[in-house]
């Protein structure tokens, strides 16, 4: 055999076997891509990095505290804490550097197109840029210079003679002023979180604890600022003394590099601090030779040489403390930066506090405002319900709905929330919550999706406490009721019929009002509304859906599947009503049976006992035969042949036993008689009774 091979099979085979899709558009890089500012992508990203800012502003001021009093009469430097503060501020800066080239290609809105809408969005990476670089860029760059780390690691070392107090000046002087960009910058961060998402804190417990961060962040400031400068004013008393005792007179003189504890160890810094008094009169215990001011309380607490630990949380309660006594407690001097820093604490204390207590009893006010409403509505019930002066049990119906109504619902209204919704949504959400309830309906559960579905759209939620009547009989059924929770009794007295009371129990799954489903599903039905056959009442507390009037006409006419043999079927069988009347076209059938059968036995033991009582008065087999004969004629016939049949035998016996055969005929012949007319009786009467009538049944059948 030859095979040939044909070039064009064998491309069309490559072809058919290359299965990876591909575009003819090619894919753009994430970094080049031009970022939504409302995608839930820049949204995540901007409550990271205002995460990112808040710790960025607490770790900052922590700078503040690397300075301390080491030994006696000198500053030194904590080193350990100033690696790890420099190594978390690195790692603090590359977010801020992250966040710069973000906004270098996140989108922005022009401004003449928010007539409408929400605007349109400019997607042009040069007029982002030029945009940014006009607006927020040099607050952003200026908060993520890494500047702490260029003075610690290049300029500090750089200078010749580099001292504690020198290191302390120039670092607390640029931690301050980038703190400055660093502050500013939460501002429109927040307000583009709240643009975008609604709140910065999405629940009220949250939204107090932002607050209370808001709060701690200022004190927070306010304690290593005071430290700082406690540091600061104890280094110009010793600068002050030692520039006292720099003369020729003593020996050795006062030196600067004495007041810095890396000289410690020095033979003539040993010799000075012998014949010194720059301990003695810059002691912060007794500063009659120098003003502490509201700086004292750092030394006389030993808060300058502690460890860091000790030294924060003590400043961090300085500051809270006066914050909230709005300085209050402070003791000041006269030094005019000293009085002009209490001054601003004291405005600081009173805006902050005033807006931390606001802000945070909006946001507990807003976790309880719905049961303060409900406290309020239960309050005007009660003073409704006295100046009405209804009966007790009535209020305490009133007040256990009111109550299972705000167990149920916790106040929301969820018809309003629905109704604000667009019309997809909507739908979506009640099938979600109301299908799978829906489906353990067993009527229901015989209809396809689509059905349910618009089903499932015009049900509303009906909740009924305990001992309550839902419908009357008699009364127009204006919905249908199908169970999620809780027991209904269904009762019917056949419309006020003496002596017939019928009684069911309605549980999870079954439904009443189905009155209502006859009359929509009927080609020519009236405006009227049906009558209700049963009484509804609540057992337990109830919790249900309920189908109006109008939506179940509705569903009945825009869709022909609920016109089919087997939804007639389950209908019959689930119908509590059709139940009731089968069960009564039962026991009537059963009834006649037993009377007919019933009948039959007298009559047959009757004649037994008349054809033996003849045996002994000598009648022949064949008299006997002729009487039981006939037994497929009716009863009257056959009492008229027994009848001339005694009266043949009458004639050949004797006068006493012939009148009490012919006593005995007649009595038979009126037994049978009554027999006959009891059981004509029943047959006419083998209906159901008289005010027991079928129920009307829908029109499952009906095209249109």
């Amino acid at each position: 055999m030859v095979h040939t091979f044909h070039p064009y099979a064998a491309a069309s085979a490559r072809i058919r076997n290359f299965s990876t899709p591909f575009s003819l558009r090619k894919e753009i890089p994430w970094w080049y891509q031009i970022l939504d500012p409302g995608s839930e992508r820049v949204t995540l990203w901007n409550h990271i990095f205002f995460v990112i800012c808040i710790m960025g502003l607490f770790l900052d001021p922590i700078y503040f505290f690397i300075p301390g009093i080491g030994g006696s009469s000198c500053m030194k430097i904590d080193m350990g804490l100033g690696i790890i503060v420099t190594f978390l501020r690195t790692v603090f800066d590359f977010f801020y550097f992250c966040h710069v080239a973000v906004k270098f290609r996140t989108a922005f809105i022009a401004p003449g197109s928010r007539v409408f809408g929400r605007g349109q969005l400019v997607m042009d990476p040069r007029a982002i840029a030029l945009r940014y670089l006009k607006s927020d860029f040099s607050i952003d760059l200026a908060a993520a210079l890494p500047l702490p780390q260029i003075m610690i690691w290049f300029i500090i070392p750089a200078v010749k003679t580099p001292t504690a107090a020198h290191a302390n000046h120039t670092l607390s002087l640029i931690v301050l002023i980038q703190y400055v960009p660093r502050f500013i910058q939460i501002f429109p961060l927040n307000r583009r979180i709240t643009k975008s998402t609604g709140v910065v804190a999405k629940t009220a417990w949250s939204g107090a604890a932002y607050n209370l961060v808001l709060f701690c962040l200022i004190a927070h400031i306010v304690g290593s600022t005071w430290y700082v400068l406690s540091i600061r004013r104890q280094y110009e008393c010793w600068k002050g003394e030692c520039s006292k005792e720099i003369n020729k007179t003593h020996s050795p003189s006062c030196k600067i590099s004495f007041l810095d504890c890396s000289s410690e160890g020095n033979p003539e810094r040993d010799a000075w601090l012998k014949i010194t008094k720059v301990a003695e009169s810059c002691d912060a215990n007794d500063d009659q030779d120098f003003e502490f001011g509201m700086f004292a309380e750092a030394f006389t607490n030993e808060v300058a040489g502690a460890v860091f630990i000790e030294k924060y949380f003590y400043c961090l309660w300085w500051g809270m403390r006066n914050l909230c006594s709005y300085g209050q407690d402070i003791e000041t001097s006269t030094y005019v930066s000293e009085t002009s820093l209490c001054i601003l604490i004291s405005i600081l204390g009173l805006v902050l506090f005033s807006h931390l207590m606001s802000q945070m009893q909006t946001y507990l006010q807003s976790a309880t405002i719905r049961l303060e409403e409900w406290r309020v509505r239960k309050r005007d019930t009660e003073e409704w319900m006295r100046h009405r002066q209804l009966p007790p049990e009535l209020q305490e119906r009133v007040r256990r709905f009111v109550q299972y109504k705000w167990i149920a619902t916790r106040g929301v209204d969820e018809k309003n929330i629905l109704e604000a919704l667009p019309m997809d949504l909507r739908r979506q959400i009640q099938r979600h919550l109301c299908l799978a309830l829906v489906r353990r309906v067993p009527f229901f559960a015989q209809m396809d999706d689509q059905l349910l579905d618009a089903i499932c759209e015009r049900l509303e939620s009906s909740l009924n406490t305990r001992n309550t009547y839902i419908i009357r009989e008699g009364d127009p059924v204006n919905e249908m009721l199908f169970i999620i929770r809780g027991q209904l009794e269904s009762s019917t007295t056949d419309g006020g019929r003496t002596g017939f009371f019928n009684s069911i129990t309605l549980r999870a799954g079954d439904f009443c009002g189905e009155e209502l489903l006859t009359w929509a599903l009927m080609p020519t039905s009236s405006l009227n509304l049906p009558c209700s056959t049963r009484t509804v009442k609540s057992l337990t507390e109830v919790e249900a859906f309920a189908l109006r009037a109008e939506d179940l006409k509705y569903v009945a006419n825009q869709f022909k599947r609920l016109h089919s043999k087997k939804l007639q079927h389950a209908f019959r069988y689930y119908s509590h009503q059709w139940r009731t009347w089968g069960a009564c076209f039962i026991q009537v059938a059963w009834r006649r049976f037993r009377k007919r059968k019933l009948a039959m036995e007298l009559a047959k033991e009757e004649e037994y006992y008349y054809t033996h009582v003849l045996d002994q008065e000598g009648l022949g087999n064949s008299n006997s035969d002729s009487i039981i004969g006939g037994g497929s004629t009716d009863y009257e016939g056959r009492g008229a042949e027994r009848s001339s049949s005694v009266g043949n035998i009458l004639h050949n016996i004797p006068l006493g036993p012939a009148i009490l055969a012919s006593k005995f005929a007649a009595n038979t012949r009126r037994g049978i008689q009554k027999v006959a007319s009891v059981l004509h009786h029943e047959e006419s009467s083998s209906t159901m009774p008289k005010k027991l009538f079928k129920p009307d049944e829908p029109d499952f059948s009906a095209d249109t």
